[in-house]
Order: structure tokens, then C-alpha cells, then sequence
């Protein structure tokens, strides 16, 4: 087993790659490449080879922002695509794993610390209890994990894409003007980048008013100012609400007394502003499950090289060594 792996973490707008000790899971190299300006993974890798030429690595393990359901693998929001046997032999690999980039936010969570994470609420983890890990970027990712006789599991899936759930007028009326737009409405559809700019859009349309053509950081730079803009602000004070009913149901359907976790870039960017919105009572506002919701405990990951640490992680296990 060499002493070094490469491991990545591929959205729909970056791809991070970097070089992850075998014994101990440190990471280190860490690089960022546009997955607008490379044509494809492959091009990218052989760059980051090229870079490191010192380096010589034979097992791999990538993160990738779509499905894994077989050889062939299409991103979701980003135009690459390729065949990993195909890719395998091209690079000369022994050990190739491409999984979901949630796979790889959730196997990171049994050897992140306690500086890695800001807690929301609730009480503290119950060993060997499922874990739930989902967060907001590019789209809006989801992922559950179990440990089943020392050996972590991780089970992902397409949350991020479940109908959106109004539970309020002034929810029902962004739902209604974003059904208008585009047909089917899912919570990625608010939850993600352009969701925290369709909420801005919704809020400003079901007011009968002409919204600006604003990008996310936008929204929440006017929304952060001193003088915060008011549809902005509302935008991302409904944001993190959604988001605490979004976890809230994830909680409650896997019973995730082993910790709710929110990964991705975008709301780290305004954590304390987070830590004081009504995402805490909006994870809890299920009737007669509040007091079974208040138990469970919610951490914003902030470990800006959880994928990668994850997809080392994940590459570990597979090469027969026991993540703690």
C-alpha cells in the first residue's frame, strides 16, 4: 500500500484534488481547479499530477456532486462526464473509488474535531446512532450514516430533490410564484445558491414588485451590510428557517440521534447570523416530535476540506484500515 492517495472533491463549479496520508489521513497539496475552464476530470488529475511529479500514488478516491449508480458518471451541475474503468486504466491506478460527494461529507465526520465543527442546539451524540449530513451549494446534498460492527456506512441519496413542503402563508406564496416559474419545486430549489436567489425573486414577485438580477453573494452581502436591504434580508432569514425544516425532516426520518450535520460552502459564510436565525426552532417545529427534535444535536462543519478529508477517509476503510 503506497503511503500516499489521491483524493478529490468535484462540485458543479470546483475541483479540489489532494494527497492524503494512508496512515494517518492528513491531507495535504491541496488544489483548486475551474470545472468551467478544464474540459474534463481526467485533464484536471493529469494537471495535478503534473504538479506534483514527485509524488507517485496508485490508489484514489473522488467525491463527485451527481449519483455513483454504475461505470458511466454525468455530473449534475457541472458538464463533465466519464467511464471510471475507463479513467482507472488511463491514469494506471490500482484502486479507484468514485463516490457521492456526500459519501464523502459524511465519512469525514468520525475523525473531524471538535474545532471543525459550531454546534445549534440539542444535547450530545449518542454513539452508533445514525447520522444525517446534508448542505447547501451548487445544489443541495444529502447522506445518512451508520457504523454496523466497527465499520462506517454510508447510504446517499438524491434528498436534496424531495417536493418542498410550505409550511407557512408566507411559504406557500414563494411556493406558488416558483411553481409558476418552473414546474416542480424541490427543496434544492431554495436550498442551494441560486435557491437563496430564488427566495430573494419569490419574495419580491409575490409582492408585485420587479426583483434585480442579483447572484447569491449578492443576497447575502446586502442582507449581512449594516444597513441591511430588507428583501435580502428576509431571503436569507427564510433560508435558514427552510433549512431547519429541511433537517428536521431528515432527523425524523432516521431517527439521528447520532447528530445532524451541516456541510457545504454556503452557510459558514454567514455563521453567526445562522447561529441566530430561526433555523433551531424551525428543526424543531413538528408538533408533538418537538420534544424528541429538541434531543437531537445539529453542528455546522466548518472544515473547509471535509470532502477531501472525507474521500480519504472513505479510501482508508477500503484499503482495510479502521477509521476511529
Amino acid at each position: 500500500m503506497a503511503n500516499f492517495a489521491l483524493v478529490g472533491d468535484v462540485g458543479g463549479t470546483n475541483a479540489r484534488l489532494a494527497f492524503c496520508n494512508l496512515e494517518n489521513g492528513e491531507i495535504s497539496n491541496v488544489e483548486v481547479f475551474s470545472a468551467l475552464e478544464n474540459s474534463s476530470l481526467e485533464d484536471v488529475i493529469r494537471l495535478y499530477f503534473g504538479n506534483h511529479a514527485d509524488i507517485k500514488v496508485k490508489d484514489a478516491c473522488i467525491a463527485i456532486a451527481c449519483p455513483i449508480t454504475g461505470d458511466h458518471v454525468v455530473m449534475t451541475n457541472n458538464p463533465w462526464e466519464f467511464y471510471i474503468s475507463e479513467m482507472k486504466a488511463n491514469l494506471k491506478l490500482d484502486h479507484l473509488e468514485i463516490i457521492n460527494d456526500f459519501t464523502g461529507q459524511s465519512m469525514a465526520i468520525p475523525v473531524l474535531g471538535s474545532d471543525d465543527l459550531v454546534k445549534i442546539g440539542g444535547e450530545e451524540p449518542l454513539k452508533d446512532k445514525p447520522v444525517v449530513v446534508y448542505g447547501a451549494g451548487t445544489g443541495l446534498g444529502v447522506a445518512h450514516l451508520f457504523n454496523f460492527k466497527d465499520t462506517w456506512v454510508s447510504v446517499p441519496g438524491e434528498g436534496g430533490h424531495v417536493d418542498f413542503a410550505p409550511n407557512s402563508e408566507e411559504e406557500d406564496s414563494l411556493l406558488a410564484v416558483l411553481r409558476e416559474e418552473i414546474g416542480h419545486v424541490s427543496f434544492e430549489r431554495l436550498l442551494s445558491g441560486m435557491g437563496l436567489v430564488n427566495i430573494y425573486r419569490a419574495i419580491v414577485i409575490s409582492d408585485n414588485r420587479q426583483p434585480e438580477a442579483l447572484e447569491p453573494k449578492d443576497v447575502t452581502e446586502r442582507a449581512l451590510r449594516d444597513d441591511p436591504d430588507t428583501d435580502c434580508h428576509r431571503a436569507l432569514s427564510l433560508f435558514c428557517v427552510m433549512m431547519g425544516r429541511f433537517g428536521g425532516n431528515l432527523a425524523l426520518n432516521m431517527g439521528a440521534f447520532g447528530g445532524v450535520y451541516i456541510a457545504g460552502g454556503i452557510v459558514p459564510r454567514f455563521l453567526e447570523f445562522f447561529k441566530n436565525s430561526g433555523f433551531r426552532v424551525a428543526f424543531e417545529d413538528k408538533g408533538r416530535f418537538k420534544k424528541y427534535l429538541s434531543q437531537i444535536p445539529v453542528y455546522v462543519i466548518t472544515q473547509k476540506y471535509c470532502g477531501l478529508i472525507g474521500a480519504g477517509a472513505y479510501l482508508r476503510q477500503a484499503l482495510g484500515i479502521r477509521i476511529s
